[in-house]
């Protein structure tokens, strides 16, 4: 056998859904040259093998399509998760032991950190820094709530940002006040945030480095493959090529750069000019706009108020010259994704694209936290994806007791993350997680699709549990789908002859198992362009 027809890899022992209406299932795949070169029984592969080829028996694993995360930010997430974590206090007496805890163990006058914050810590409260202020001892802290949209930080922190009152931004971004003018430490949306943000000491270039490798690793173990990364921010780009001089990444990222309030034409040109640039494994696919922002902060767009009066306007100060960046983009053949959680940010971000010439590109919609099911039906007219994170309704609880379902009412809490009404409507649906909103882990996006719980919290009732998706539905989410709204589907979301060799070998059956035994099974086999990045 001449060494043109000799497979590089030759997997064996497996069954395949290969989600190709072809031939939908298998038992071997044959990979060439980072891609798949055959499909079938292994009678059908043994012509491939050669002396040099690689022969791995997959012992009865499931292999499907190579899982891809459609909403993470693995490198913006390095500094979102920095310091300690706080997402398992439940109330104010544990926060206050935790930042005393961590006052102590560093040094006189270090920056205090924290992420993963929980609104519901301040039982409806006001979010102030005379809760914490005590505990630090005069320490300037930052300590980010679970939204990633808002902040809670000390007096010493606003003093070295030089806050001392409220501030005027190009976006919606609130610096709050008490009825005195004086900032409470609770700061609103992304403008307000990076206030303290410039004025902390940065991140070590190569921990990043050395943290975005192991990270990156541990997403590979997982089973994934590629993610849609909805930003560019931190020196992202310049970290990745820089990544790519020593190795291959072991999962494809294809970027989205922010546009936020306030661009200019001269911006806007950029982004497109900037479009499709790359490496190996990583490029610019897409941009990020923000319509709106949180529920809990009450930054989310809503039709009507929440329960505190707020959430009626756009993160835009300006709702038309955010529909007037979309549309230049779009008109130039640029993937638009904008997060948009309320449903007044939702049919803004349609009314935008209702009518325009998307150029055969499939715009998206991230989050889409609460809608009215009718208007899922306008996704599909207009060709634009929708893009949810089914972990995200761990956040919320059945009996509406939370701070989102409070901020909503029961009317619209009863809409939480519609996924089967987004799928039933016929609109493209990709999953993901988030990250560091809700943890990465693919199993765990898929089981909680299906169950509308945590798999890791059986005695929680389930959210909305009408709209749980199919074990395939949700497998599509992070395959097929994915590579469709991505413009790939020629490339990638399937295993057939002349597709990549991105794969996920699973230790049970993705669509047949249980849920909650799929969360906890072990990933045998994550290939990308045929190199193996994890071998159980």
């Amino acid at each position: 056998m001449s060494s043109s027809t000799t497979a590089d890899t030759v997997l064996v022992g497996a069954q395949v859904h290969t989600l190709d209406p072809g031939r939908p299932t298998a038992t071997a795949v044959v990979i060439k040259d980072g891609m798949i070169a055959a499909v079938g029984d292994e009678g059908d592969v043994r012509e491939w093998r050669g002396a040099a080829t690689q022969i791995i028996d997959l012992d009865g694993a499931t292999l499907t399509p190579g899982l891809v995360d459609g909403h993470i930010h693995p490198v913006l997430g390095l500094d979102l998760v920095s310091g300690i974590d706080l997402s398992d206090c439940t109330d104010l007496g544990e926060l206050r032991d935790r930042l005393a805890t961590e006052t102590r163990r560093l040094g006189r006058g270090e920056w205090v950190r924290g992420f993963g914050l929980d609104h519901n810590v301040f039982a409806g409260g006001p979010i102030t820094r005379t809760l914490i202020d005590d505990v630090l001892q005069g320490a300037p802290a930052f300590l980010r709530l679970y939204d990633g949209h808002s902040a809670l930080v000390s007096g010493a922190a606003l003093q070295a940002a030089g806050i001392d009152g409220p501030r005027r931004f190009a976006q919606r971004s609130t610096v709050v006040c008490d009825d005195r003018g004086r900032p409470t430490g609770h700061l609103l949306e992304h403008a307000a945030m990076d206030l303290v943000l410039h004025v902390m000491p940065p991140a070590d270039p190569a921990e990043r480095r050395s943290r975005l490798l192991a990270l990156l690793g541990e997403m590979a173990e997982a089973g994934l493959t590629g993610g849609h990364v909805m930003d560019a921010e931190g020196g992202a780009l310049e970290l990745l090529a820089d990544m790519e001089t020593t190795a291959d990444l072991p999962m494809r990222l294809r970027l989205a750069p922010w546009c936020m309030p306030g661009a200019t034409s001269e911006e806007l040109d950029r982004l497109v000019r900037e479009h499709g640039r790359g490496g190996r494994r990583w490029s610019l696919g897409a941009v990020k706009f923000f319509i709106d922002g949180t529920v809990e902060g009450g930054t989310a767009w809503l039709e009507h108020p929440d329960c505190h009066g707020g959430g009626t306007d756009s993160l835009w100060l300006d709702p038309d010259a955010y529909t007037r960046a979309v549309r230049h983009l779009a008109a130039a053949g640029v993937q638009t994704a904008t997060h948009a959680i309320g449903d007044a940010g939702v049919r803004h971000v349609l009314d935008t694209l209702e009518g325009i010439d998307t150029l055969g590109v499939r715009h998206r919609v991230e989050h889409i936290e609460t809608l009215p099911r009718e208007e899922f039906a306008r996704f599909a007219a207009l060709g634009v994806a929708a893009s949810m994170q089914p972990t995200h309704s761990a956040y919320t609880k059945a009996d509406h007791t939370d701070e989102w379902s409070r901020r909503l009412g029961p009317d619209r809490a009863d809409r939480a993350w519609s996924c089967r009404d987004a799928h039933d409507s016929g609109a493209a649906l990709v999953l993901g997680s988030d990250w560091p909103i809700a943890h990465f882990d693919p199993r765990e996006v898929l089981a909680t699709a299906r169950l509308r719980r945590l798999p890791s919290r059986p005695d929680a009732a389930p959210v909305a549990p009408e709209q749980a998706l199919t074990a395939r539905t949700a497998l599509e989410g992070m395959t097929s789908q994915a590579a469709l709204v991505a413009g790939e589907s020629h490339l990638a979301g399937r295993i057939a002859p002349g597709y990549r060799a991105d794969l996920t070998a699973f230790g049970v059956d993705p669509i047949a198992a249980p849920a909650d035994e799929l969360a906890s099974a072990p990933i045998r086999l994550t290939m990308v362009a045929g190199t193996v990045t994890h071998h159980g």
